[in-house]
């Protein structure tokens, strides 16, 4: 049985992470109880070593064995670059582990979006999350085609103003023809703070992960409500 405080770990690979994600929880999901664990070198290794060796996935490992004995109910990895660990750790063990952007693509596949945009700050951001979604298509929507445009708004990157860095990637957007998008996808955590500023500009839904793996953990580990019971007729 689910607790009614569910005990959520997230594991970050940056400091930024953390607060937007934590507020996307407090959001979405208040009802959790959050254990945040940080190891803000998990990036700037990967980063040196051109990509996961087999020494960071032992470690992130080490770091879900960690949360996992301390009782969670759930966990979120909050670095994409280290999506692929999840699927080793469901083998592992029986709790929802979700990958940093995986709920955001699954929303959007199930929506009505014909024409989805995903836009990052960061180059590799880009190629990282139409893998992820591409790869979800043929499972969670085989007969309806998608169409997905990219565009890059590195001018967004470290931006600290919501507003300007949602300018940065409207204009990133309209140069790459995906402002006609039906939907818009942040493919980092570190945009979601100029996520209803771009909502406002373009006029479209603007998804994110963060707040998505939220909704669905909530769904997941949330008690049911309980049956109704029917009042008691009485006899004639």
């Amino acid at each position: 049985m689910i607790e009614s405080k569910p005990l959520v770990a997230m594991i970050h690979a940056v400091p930024a992470a953390h607060r937007i994600a934590h507020e996307a929880f407090a959001q979405e999901f208040p009802q959790a109880t959050v254990w945040n664990v940080l190891d803000d070198r998990l990036l700037v290794d990967a980063n040196a070593a051109g990509g996961l060796t087999p020494s960071l996935r032992q470690r992130m490992l080490r770091l879900i064995e960690h949360v996992m004995a301390g009782g969670v109910q759930g966990l979120l990895l909050t670095c994409s670059s280290y999506g692929e660990v999840v699927d080793t750790a469901r083998t592992l063990w029986d709790v929802p582990v979700l990958k940093s952007d995986e709920s955001m693509f699954k929303a959007a596949l199930a929506g009505p979006y014909r024409r989805v945009a995903v836009v990052a700050s960061v180059p590799p951001a880009v190629p990282a999350a139409v893998a992820q979604l591409e790869a979800l298509v043929p499972a969670l929507r085989p007969t309806r085609p998608v169409d997905i445009v990219t565009a890059l708004g590195e001018d967004a990157a470290g931006e600290t103003d919501p507003r300007t860095a949602a300018r940065h990637l409207a204009e990133a957007l309209r140069a790459a023809g995906g402002a006609d998008a039906d939907a818009v996808l942040l493919a980092q955590y570190s945009l979601i703070p100029a996520r209803d500023a771009l909502a406002d500009l373009l006029g479209v839904p603007v998804l994110d992960g963060a707040g998505a793996a939220a909704r669905e953990l909530c769904g997941l580990l949330s008690p049911a409500e309980p049956p109704a019971v029917p009042a008691a007729v009485a006899a004639p």
